[in-house]
């Protein structure tokens, strides 16, 4: 009984007061699962990097100047943002992160026009939007409400744009140059919405105007500077549109703000640090380390020869199959959580069934990824009759794969609009349609996107359902149409592991996992930047 009574008073407390001591625990129960998740993460980084960079392999001046020009540098700015200034320290992490990601999806863009579509396809697809998207436009001032005749107008005009004037612009003889088509194309609309968002946040016609003429004079300059410099005109307009564009508005963002402008010193402490550092070790001539992960690694083909392997045409055939994915699974996910949400009956014998499609959706969630590889092999190619190992079947499977995922997360975001907006929407006077199109989804879009970028990072790494669809273990050639075979980072990444050569087994794939895992980790970064970001506003 005195034991009995002792343990209580350890839980409880005494003389009739809470103890703390539960809470206390569990807090720390909790700390410690996480720091030891972490730590797990971390070491498998560490051994990852250490394979495919291999520090231990460079001098050991080498290491030290960096150690000296960008490692103390980089963690004594993080110690002070850390402990003297968090909100500095949020702006520093953003800008030092989104350029990286804005690189990545600007590498992604020149993949498909390397590979997919010609700049003239580029010019005639542009215009023939553009030419239907001024018809719907011009079809809404008449301020007619009849939903039929709306609809049969919006897909007339995009029918008719894409199958008639798009081939009437393809077989004209003489088309502009392609540094023209995508200065046209590509930087003008992109310097002329930076220089309107400029203008409407600064409200000047001056700020507006000097943007716009200063970035396209950017990317214009691409057409002479990029060649001399070894840059291609594409990149260099791609990188003036999808990377300075935006950091000069994040960075105009901050500034007017007026809070954390000193974490925007953060890049350039990262960014000077590499530059004196890799100015010194050329000047006292230090060897760099023997890295597999390099620039010859990310651009080359596939090779018995470790030192000549490469994962590009994986890399390629990853990036057309994520465009599948998102074709086919964004609209068919969100389509059916609105259903779902918003028309599907609670009640009845129809009501049951939602319920039992609903319970179903979230089994399917939870499936094996190798079960999803045999339904493809099934429906896609035993069925339906397609090629086996072609882009489209891929990315057909694992959109069957993230569907469920997307369905979920969608009727998550949908679920969480509150019924008060809805309600004020309909005493308006807003039908049904008008009250999702116009207040449900853009309030419920930023939840939406934040869990399809987290399935796509889910659809980027799978291996066992590209092995029953038949996907290539080693592909040469970069696939050039959503109908070729192809490769993909895992499927590469899991015939690498099976060579006898341990220079592939080990070198070569941890310089492939690391890439596979920085565009993994760059994705889900983006979807917890969108989703804090969304909470906050």
């Amino acid at each position: 009984m005195a034991s009995e009574s002792t343990a209580s008073r350890a839980w409880y407390g005494a003389d009739g007061q809470v103890s703390e001591l539960r809470g206390r625990v569990f807090a720390g129960a909790c700390l410690a699962a996480t720091a030891l998740a972490l730590l797990l993460m971390f070491v498998f980084l560490l051994f990852v990097a250490n394979d495919a960079i291999q520090p231990g392999s460079a001098d050991v001046g080498w290491l030290v100047t960096f150690g000296g020009t960008l490692v103390v540098p980089t963690l004594g700015a993080i110690v002070y943002y850390y402990h003297f200034d968090p909100t500095a320290g949020r702006v520093a992490y953003t800008s030092l992160g989104l350029p990286i990601v804005l690189t990545l999806f600007a590498g992604g863009i020149w993949i498909l026009f390397a590979h997919l579509i010609t700049a003239h396809e580029w010019l005639a697809l542009t215009v023939s939007l553009v030419a239907a998207a001024g018809v719907i436009w011009g079809y809404d001032r008449l301020g007619r409400e009849h939903a039929i005749e709306r609809l049969v107008v919006q897909i007339g005009a995009i029918a008719v744009a894409l199958f008639g004037l798009r081939t009437l612009i393809l077989s004209i003889p003489v088309l502009p140059a392609q540094e023209l088509v995508f200065l046209g194309t590509l930087v003008a609309p992109a310097a002329l919405a930076t220089a309107w968002h400029l203008r409407n946040v600064r409200e000047s016609d001056r700020i507006g105007a000097l943007a716009f003429v200063a970035l396209f004079a950017l990317g214009a300059a691409g057409v002479v500077t990029g060649p001399a410099l070894g840059i291609g005109p594409l990149t260099w307009m791609l990188l003036t549109v999808a990377v300075v564009g935006p950091v000069t508005l994040y960075v105009e963002h901050v500034w007017r703000i007026g809070e954390g402008t000193s974490g925007l010193a953060f890049p350039l402490i990262v960014g000077g640090g590499v530059l004196v550092g890799w100015l010194a070790v050329s000047t006292l001539g230090f060897a760099g380390p023997n890295s597999w992960l390099d620039w010859g690694f990310l651009t080359s083909a596939a090779s018995r020869t470790p030192e000549d392997a490469g994962i590009y045409p994986a890399l390629v055939g990853s990036v057309l199959m994520l465009i599948v994915i998102v074709l086919s699974a964004f609209p068919v996910g969100v389509g059916a959580a609105i259903y779902l949400e918003e028309y599907a009956p609670s009640s009845g014998l129809v009501g049951r069934i939602v319920k039992l499609i609903e319970i179903n959706i979230a089994n399917l969630a939870g499936v094996p990824s190798v079960v999803y590889g045999v339904l493809g092999l099934a429906v896609f190619i035993r069925t339906v009759g397609m090629e086996t190992g072609t882009v489209i079947v891929g990315g057909f499977t694992i959109g069957l794969l993230i569907l469920p995922i997307v369905i979920i997360a969608s009727q998550e975001a949908i679920r969480a609009v509150p019924d008060s907006i809805r309600q004020a929407s309909y005493g308006m006077g807003a039908t049904k349609w008008q009250t999702v199109r116009n207040v449900v989804l853009p309030r419920a879009m930023p939840g939406i996107f934040t869990g399809t970028i987290l399935a796509l990072g889910r659809a980027i790494g799978e291996t066992a359902p590209l092995l029953m669809i038949g996907a290539a273990a080693v592909v040469r050639v970069s696939p050039d149409s959503f109908f070729s075979k192809f490769g993909a980072m895992p499927r590469q990444i899991y015939t690498w592991s099976a060579e006898a050569d341990p220079d592939l087994r080990f070198g070569v794939l941890a310089a492939g996992v690391l890439t596979l895992l920085v565009v993994l980790l760059a994705m889900n970064a983006t979807a917890i930047v969108m989703r804090n970001r969304y909470q906050r506003s």
